[in-house]
């Protein structure tokens, strides 16, 4: 062997080494082996950043952000409440959700399509009555064997497809995978529904854990031209079910209606007091197309900013919320924020949300101007808690989202437009919509993802031509 090819086997040894040790992050052993090489001479100086601008790179960092603005435009929820039930056995439910995991990574990131199917299984688990431990492996193998089926769905893929372009002058084309990928996903997705689960060792505990803690009781609007107006509160117990929320009661003209709730008929205006956690909250309100405050409210919370989000604080004893309620002190007006829910260690709430005086302990869930959350917990003198990335879902674009992206995929499909330059146009379309903020377009994507494909690929084509 010559000394380049020594440098660079003994370079990938290390990195190899490196990785299963554990002690340091991939993206720091790529990188380090990227600027070794440099050093040692086997990568050249002009080419050592190349794999940053390659179009593999770029296409997985797209399809990341891609990825977030089809979760944050419900688009995934509407997939999962119109197919996923509790009272399908195991196996079923396995093929089921590993089909629509499988579907979904084969489109976006695999590890987003697995994050945001996770807590759909578990809640399922939940209410059949069995380990969620059951249910989540093979929906995890299942994201993984989705991917293999187009030209987005992994980065290998992507990969390939670039380095089949510089060898032969085109790359493989969206679907070129799935002939072969599609049978592989197939088979895999088979075996963990009818055997692979039963090898799985069942744990009484998996999946547990105490929910309760971070239920809230929370109320949600009826806005004007909803398709639930006329309707009985008692007919909406089985979307209720389906995204794990408790109806408990029902507001009109500032009284709640507890017992009788179920029976009135729904009015514009009335508001749901529920029992949720803040995903299911959201969730429901999706599906419902319920609004989070009243339409005054809404309209200062809009105009404050560009967007808005969640955050949950924990009321202090020198906060200015104790003793007084959050209509007291101005939070609409003064913060154009809105208080969405209380939870209170399991005590009932009897009053509206706002009209309830708080006590030190509660914690709260507030809809703020998207950046404003620090100021506002400050303002109010309380304690924000870990941030558990909750969003809220822009559902009113949802089908705007799936048809950028659709016709994105059709058209890189049908080659009259450069993936990654398709991919680009969506992620442009996406920001300019609002459906991704721009203050967030560059938190979803997984940099260190970025710094291991763009080291690895200097190196790699180093490899080659080393002979």
């Amino acid at each position: 062997m010559t000394p380049d090819q020594i440098i660079l086997f003994s370079l990938f040894g290390a990195v190899f080494g490196l990785l299963l040790w554990g002690r340091f992050r991939y993206d720091i052993v790529a990188f380090s082996a990227l600027m070794v090489g440099v050093v040692l001479g086997v990568v050249p100086q002009k080419d050592a950043f190349s794999g940053f601008g390659h179009p593999a790179t770029l296409v997985v960092a797209l399809v990341l952000v891609v990825s977030a603005g089809l979760v944050r435009s419900g688009a995934v929820f509407l997939i999962t409440r119109t197919l996923v039930d509790a009272s399908r056995s195991l196996g079923a439910h396995i093929t089921l959700m590993g089909a629509i995991g499988g579907v979904l990574s084969a489109f976006m990131n695999n590890v987003a399509a697995l994050a945001l199917l996770m807590p759909v299984d578990i809640q399922t688990a939940r209410k059949a009555g069995r380990s969620a431990g059951l249910s989540l492996m093979p929906l995890s193998f299942a994201t993984i064997l989705g991917g293999m089926v187009t030209l987005i769905g992994t980065p290998p893929n992507i990969i390939i497809a670039a380095i089949r372009e510089e060898s032969l002058g085109a790359p493989f084309k969206m679907f070129d995978f799935a002939p072969v990928g599609g049978v592989a996903a197939i088979a895999g997705l088979l075996f963990v529904a009818l055997i692979g689960w039963r090898l799985i060792p069942a744990r009484e505990d998996d999946g547990g854990g105490p929910d309760d803690l971070s239920q809230y009781i929370a109320e949600l609007t009826v806005p004007a031209g909803n398709k639930h107006i006329g309707k009985r509160v008692a007919e909406l117990d089985e979307d209720a079910e389906k995204t794990d929320v408790a109806i408990i009661g029902l507001i009109r003209d500032g009284k709640r209606r507890y017992g009788q709730a179920r029976n009135t008929k729904i009015q514009e205006g009335d508001a749901f007091v529920l029992e949720a956690t803040p995903d299911a909250l959201d969730e429901f309100r999706t599906a419902l197309d319920l609004a989070l405050a009243d339409e005054t409210r809404t309209e200062r919370l809009n105009a404050a900013g560009e967007g808005v989000e969640i955050i949950e604080v924990v009321v202090m004893e020198n906060s200015r919320l104790v003793g007084r309620t959050a209509q007291a002190v101005g939070l609409s007006w003064r913060q154009s924020s809105v208080l969405m829910g209380i939870s209170r260690e399991g005590k009932r709430i009897s009053k509206e949300i706002r009209k309830t005086e708080m006590r030190p302990g509660d914690i709260l869930l507030l809809l703020v101007p998207r950046d404003r959350g620090p100021d506002v917990t400050e303002w109010l003198g309380c304690l924000p808690l870990a941030d558990r990335g909750l969003a809220v879902t822009e559902n009113s674009k949802v089908w705007l989202a799936i048809a950028m992206f659709g016709g994105a995929v059709i058209a890189a499909s049908l080659g009259l437009i450069y993936l990654p330059v398709a991919l680009g146009m969506v992620v442009v379309a996406y920001v300019l919509t609002r459906i991704v903020p721009l203050s967030e377009l560059y938190t979803h994507i997984e940099w260190p993802v970025v710094v291991l494909l763009g080291s690895m690929i200097p190196l790699g084509a180093a490899l080659e031509t080393s002979g």
